[in-house]
């Protein structure tokens, strides 16, 4: 399923912080309570179980499961973001590749085959709500992930993403499409320009993470409904044309996040 205007399109992903202050973190950039201070974000706790040598149902802290991967050897974490029929950043076996669709996003450390897998429960009324996250380790196979792109091709084929967004914004009419959809744009242009990833990432990751979140910002927005379009038929052909811009702009969301670990990889 694609998203849909439900989905915040602005909000990082759980395991795009993990990533990306864990591999600060792993790469002597930031202490470790200021990491596991950046994973947490507004959320109230994070938890991890199932990293090797627990005892069945054991449960650590950020600050702590991020030091024992160290010292079990992970060199550094990658971002997975599948969905269904594209289980991007995923290397197996199934049951963990299960788990990371359910999720829509896992973490893999580099150097361990190890992959976490976050399950968050939501609680409190709207407008105060709050989420507690366990993340569930445990084992993957040691495997090049799936359909994962350089950091240079992610930032040509956003290129041309944003460009295709621009156009299909405007063959639909969402500008006219009401205040729903007029809102959602506001709240773009809007939200400031927030820290992107972690210190120590390539000034090229960041530009390439704002642009994929541009791209889905305009994709949520195409993708809900506004404009013209509005009979089922209409919408289905519109999911359908709108689906290999949401792969697009996931992949480049991926290549951003892992691109410390991958730089480091190159040299």
């Amino acid at each position: 399923m694609l998203p849909t205007p439900a989905d915040n399109p602005y909000e990082e992903p759980r395991s795009g912080r993990l990533t990306a202050w864990g591999n600060a973190l792993l790469a002597g950039l930031v202490p470790p309570d200021n990491a596991a201070a950046a994973v947490l974000g507004d959320d109230e706790s994070h938890r991890v179980t199932g990293l090797p040598g627990d005892a069945p149902g054991e449960q650590h802290g950020l600050t702590w499961a991020l030091g024992r991967l160290r010292v079990l050897g992970v060199q550094g974490l990658r971002l997975a973001l599948p969905s269904a029929g594209h289980p991007l950043g995923l290397t197996g076996p199934a049951p963990f590749n299960e788990r990371a669709m359910g999720a829509g996003e896992a973490v893999l450390a580099v150097g361990v085959p190890l992959g976490l897998v976050p399950e968050v429960e939501v609680f409190g009324p709207a407008g105060d709500r709050s989420a507690t996250v366990l993340w569930r380790c445990s084992a993957i196979e040691d495997a090049p992930p799936a359909d994962v792109p350089s950091l240079h091709e992610a930032e040509r084929e956003l290129a041309d993403g944003l460009r295709e967004a621009t156009v299909l914004l405007t063959r639909l009419d969402v500008a006219g499409a009401g205040p729903e959809a007029l809102r959602s744009l506001d709240a773009y242009r809007r939200r400031g320009h927030a820290e992107l990833l972690a210190p120590g990432y390539p000034p090229r990751a960041v530009r390439v993470l704002e642009s994929a979140r541009q791209v889905s910002a305009l994709l949520s927005i195409a993708s809900g409904g506004h404009g013209a379009a509005v009979s089922a038929s209409e919408m289905a052909a519109r999911q359908s044309v709108l689906a290999p811009l949401w792969r697009t702009a996931r992949r480049a969301q991926v290549a951003a996040y892992n691109a410390l670990v991958d730089e480091r990889e190159d040299r």
